[in-house]
C-alpha cells in the first residue's frame, strides 16, 4: 500500500490542478471579474464547442492532414540526413551550423513568403511543417546515432561487419530512445505549424476557422479551438508513447527492473 500511494497521488495531482484552475476561472467570469468578451467561461467554452462541433471535426481534418504530412516527410528527410552526418564526419561539420542557424528564423516571417512563392494550397503549409518538426529529430537521432556504445561497435568490427550492420543492429536502436522523445516534440510542432501557416491563407482547417471567428469576436469559440488543439497535441504525444512502448520493448523492462 505504501508504495501505491505516492504513484496514485503523482497521478492524480495534474487532474486536480486543473479542475483547481478552471473552477478559479469560472469563478471569476461568473463574478465578473474578468469581462466574458475578454475571458469567457469554461462553460461558455464547453458550449461553443458542442455547439460548433461539426464544424470543428471538419477543419480538423483538413489540419490533421497537413500535418500528418508535414510530419511523415519531416521523419524521413530527417533520418537521411541524420544518417549522411553520422556517417561523414565533414558533412556533419558543414550542415550542422546550418540547421541550428535555420532555427533562429521565425516561422511566422517564414510563412509569408511560403505563401507567396506556393499558393495558397496545401505545399506551403507542408514545408513550414517539415522545416518546423526537421531539426528536432534530426538533432535527436544524431545524438541518439552518437550515442551507441563505442565498445560493442569496436567488437561488431571486430567480427567483420560492415558499417551497415553496425548502424542496422547497433545505432539505429541506440538512437530509439532519442528519436522518439524529439518525435513527440516534432508532433506537436507540426499541429501548430498547421495552424499558423492557415492562418495566413487558406480555405479549410482550424487556423482558418480561428481567424474567422476572430474577426467575429466569438471568442468562446477561440478558446473551443485552443483547448481542441492542445487535445490533439496530447493524444499525439500519448499515441508515440504507445508506439515507442512497441518498438522499445527492452526499455520496457529495464524500467521494470528499476522499479523493482
Amino acid at each position: 500500500m505504501t508504495k501505491k500511494s505516492p504513484s496514485t497521488i503523482n497521478k492524480a495531482a495534474p487532474g486536480v490542478l486543473i479542475a483547481l484552475l478552471l473552477a478559479v476561472w469560472q469563478g471569476l467570469s461568473s463574478l465578473g471579474v474578468v469581462p466574458k468578451y475578454m475571458l469567457p467561461s469554461p462553460a461558455d467554452v464547453v458550449k461553443a464547442f458542442f455547439a460548433d462541433f461539426p464544424l470543428l471535426v471538419s477543419h480538423s481534418q483538413t489540419t490533421l492532414a497537413e500535418a500528418a504530412l508535414g510530419l511523415s516527410c519531416a521523419i524521413f528527410l530527417a533520418f537521411v540526413v541524420a544518417f549522411f552526418m553520422d556517417r561523414y564526419s565533414l558533412l556533419r561539420r558543414a550542415v550542422y551550423p546550418l540547421l541550428v542557424v535555420s532555427q533562429t528564423v521565425p516561422t511566422v516571417a517564414i510563412a509569408p513568403l511560403l505563401i507567396l512563392w506556393l499558393g495558397y494550397g496545401i505545399a506551403p503549409k507542408v514545408v513550414l511543417i517539415v522545416i518546423t518538426c526537421f531539426f528536432p529529430m534530426a538533432i535527436g537521432l544524431l545524438e541518439g546515432f552518437s550515442s551507441a556504445d563505442p565498445d560493442t561497435i569496436n567488437l561488431m568490427r571486430a567480427m567483420g561487419s560492415t558499417q551497415n550492420q553496425i548502424f542496422r543492429y547497433v545505432k539505429f536502436p541506440s538512437a530509439l530512445r532519442q528519436f522518439f522523445a524529439s518525435l513527440k516534440i516534432a508532433a506537436s510542432y507540426s499541429v501548430v505549424g498547421a495552424v499558423i501557416s492557415e492562418w495566413l491563407g487558406g480555405m479549410e482547417g482550424l487556423g482558418v476557422y480561428m481567424t474567422r471567428v476572430k474577426k467575429s469576436y466569438s471568442f468562446d469559440k477561440m478558446f473551443a479551438v485552443i483547448f481542441l488543439i492542445s487535445a490533439i497535441s496530447l493524444l499525439l504525444m500519448k499515441a508515440i508513447d504507445l508506439l515507442q512502448k512497441k518498438a522499445t520493448p527492452w526499455d520496457n523492462l529495464r524500467q521494470q527492473e528499476q522499479e523493482l
